[in-house]
Order: structure tokens, then C-alpha cells, then sequence
């Protein structure tokens, strides 16, 4: 199955998600060891990013990312181990879900239509009117 894949997004109630976006983000922010850093590797503003991160940190009892106010030698932001497990259980619903739907999967992936090549669309010009 290359085509097609399982995306999960786990709805703790009304207005508190936790989806493939915001796993992303932590992963980055876990490489970069900063919020701009990171929402700027996904194509995201600081402001988004930022905004994410503090969603997720209002959702849990633990907090999900330490940051460091700036100054002369700058912030910064860690996982904290909550952070870290959330990942990792995240990416293990993941996977198990996947593995669940393996084969209904493979049946949609091979009931889909081919995509056509993409062709330029012939313009639509009236026929030219007969000679009087």
C-alpha cells in the first residue's frame, strides 16, 4: 500500500483534538528545540505554531512542551517526557490501526480509478458560421 494511507486524529471532546499536525509539530519541536523552528519547517507561523502548542498544553494535566523565555542567549523549547510518551503512544495507535485496516485498506487502494494524465482542456471555440 503506497498510495494510500490511515490518518488518526484522536477528538477528546468538543474543542480538544490531537491529530497528525500537531504530532508533527512535537516531533519538530523535538529536532529544533524551538517553536519557531519548528512551525517554520512545516510551513506554519509562529503564531500557529505557537497557538498549537499551547492547545495542547491547556488539553493535559502534564504539560506537553517546556519553553524558555528568550533573552541574550535566547528561548527555547523542550519536550517534556510527557510530551515525549504522547508521541510515541500516538505513533503506536498509529501503527496498530494501520496494521487493523491492512486489508481493507489494499481493498479501497484497488477499487480506486486510475487518475488520468492530466491533459490541457481544448478550448471551446464555436464553429465558424456559415457563409450567407
Amino acid at each position: 500500500m503506497t498510495g494510500i494511507r490511515l490518518t488518526l486524529r484522536v477528538d477528546f471532546g468538543s474543542d480538544r483534538v490531537l491529530g497528525p499536525g500537531k504530532i508533527r509539530l512535537l516531533e519538530a519541536i523535538r529536532k529544533t528545540g524551538s517553536i519557531s523552528q519548528a512551525g517554520r519547517s512545516l510551513g506554519m507561523s509562529y503564531r500557529r505554531a505557537w497557538l498549537l502548542v499551547d492547545d495542547l498544553n491547556s488539553c493535559f494535566r502534564e504539560p506537553v512542551v517546556a519553553t524558555q523565555p528568550g533573552g541574550a542567549r535566547g528561548g527555547g523549547a523542550a519536550l517534556t517526557g510527557f510530551g515525549r510518551d504522547l508521541i510515541a503512544n500516538y505513533r503506536a495507535i498509529e501503527t496498530r490501526a494501520t496494521a487493523a485496516a491492512k486489508r481493507q485498506l489494499h481493498d479501497l487502494e484497488i477499487s480506486l480509478r486510475n487518475r488520468p494524465r492530466h491533459t490541457p482542456k481544448r478550448s471551446k471555440t464555436r464553429a465558424a458560421a456559415p457563409a450567407r
